[in-house]
């Protein structure tokens, strides 16, 4: 089927036909209909399958039917990350280019007073992080009354990231009459609570297998010492002379550090983390598009909306502490239809990491060994190390808590 069958408005069709979108992807096949009609959504889909379009291009539609309530706020995104709010905002200013609707973008680590100003302009959409959407609704600056479409995008890692507590009051500003949609790459019990509290007998989509990781990614797994890593990594961007690589850690010193390694061995590195300034951010992620940085190291928070259509390689250089996460990070790659390759280096002290991934993904990973980079088996775990192992367990378990209650904007 072709896009032309939603009979979308003019305006719409217009800027479909000037993207180049032709036919509807299965995700945006099977949500825009029940979209469209007014249904409540719970969507299970990768990244990259085309779900902002899935979402946005309805609620437009429905938004250009009432033309005399433009300028007012009536559809709301939630997003977890600075990164995915500002990419859902560009998607959807490109969706609405001949609407004549204005799309507010709200984000902490930038200065709030040009969000003021362009609120008190009147806005039709608002697409905001849950900390810097708080602040304006606050500050009396933005008002939820007349929203009439509600989204929760990746609604996994907002309520990772710990926004439940943020969440629950910015739902005391909004009209209980509503379309609520929820997006998300894989589905928990907290996602499960969310979607009985505040959706209205939604319609449930999954477009690939629950919790799955992305179905066009060649995963390989790598066993090697944790002190050699970085120099293994080197090889694989030399050797095979990748040219666009994004590698992930779990902390923002890890990501610093290794950036600062990989530039020692000629390979041109800028790390990104919420520590970052949104100016930097912005910045290294627009060398790393445009090639002139070779290799991105990110934190998974950090990472959240990076959307190169043409990224070929994600290096874990550490295995998550979240197993859901690992879903998301290689979903940066392989994207729109296209084949990606997910590498990821695992020490020993990770094996627990790695089951707890074949857990979540009900999937054998086992890592090889590469010439040159075997692990020293003597390393390895004995029994007369079984109390220290178990101790250095629990406490990498604690870390999973703190990092599920932490709370970032």
């Amino acid at each position: 089927m072709s896009f032309k069958a939603f009979l979308f408005a003019d305006e719409l069709n217009q800027a479909l036909e000037h993207l180049n979108f032709v036919n509807p992807t299965p995700v945006q096949e099977q949500c825009i209909p029940l979209l469209l009609k007014g249904r409540d959504l719970v969507a299970t889909a990768q990244t990259g399958t085309g779900k902002t379009a899935a979402f946005m291009l309805p609620i437009l539609q429905q938004l250009l039917a009432v033309p005399e309530q433009l300028g007012i706020a009536r559809a709301l995104v939630v997003a977890p990350t600075r990164e995915l709010a500002q990419q859902v905002a560009q998607n959807t200013q490109s969706y609405g280019q001949y609407t004549g609707l204005k799309v507010a973008c709200l984000y902490g680590g930038a200065n709030i007073g040009p969000q003021e100003k362009a609120l008190k302009a009147g806005v039709d959409i608002v697409i905001a992080t849950p900390g810097r959407l708080l602040d304006h609704l606050i500050k009396g600056t933005l008002s939820l009354a007349q929203v009439k479409h509600l989204v929760f995008d990746e609604a996994d890692r907002i309520l990772d990231m710990g926004f439940i507590g943020e969440i629950k009051r910015i739902m005391r500003h909004l009209p209980t009459q509503r379309q609520t949609l929820l997006f998300s790459a894989t589905i928990d019990e907290q996602v499960q609570t969310l979607v009985k509290q505040w959706l209205n007998d939604p319609k449930r989509i999954s477009v690939d297998k629950e919790n799955s990781a992305a179905q066009r990614v060649e995963q390989v797994f790598y066993a090697v010492d944790e002190d050699r890593k970085r120099e293994l990594m080197s090889y694989l961007i030399g050797k095979n002379n990748w040219q666009q690589v994004l590698v992930f850690t779990r902390t923002k010193n890890m990501a610093d550090d290794l950036a600062q390694e990989l530039n020692k061995d000629g390979l041109a590195t800028l790390a990104i983390h919420g520590d970052k300034s949104q100016g930097a951010r912005d910045k290294a992620l627009s060398q790393f598009k445009s090639g002139q940085t070779r290799v991105l190291v990110a934190t998974d928070v950090a990472a959240r909306g990076i959307d190169i259509l043409d990224l070929d390689y994600v290096i874990n250089a550490e295995l998550p502490y979240v197993a859901e996460d690992y879903v998301h990070r290689i979903g940066r790659t392989g994207r729109a239809g296209k084949t990606g390759h997910a590498i990821s280096l695992v020490s020993i002290d990770e094996q627990w990491l790695l089951e707890e991934i074949e857990v979540l993904l009900d999937e054998r990973l086992t890592p090889q060994w590469l010439p040159g980079y075997e692990p020293d088996l003597t390393k390895a775990p004995k029994d007369n190390r079984k109390n220290t192992n178990k101790s250095r367990k629990q406490r990498d378990k604690k870390k999973v808590l703190n990092k599920r209650s932490s709370r970032r904007r």
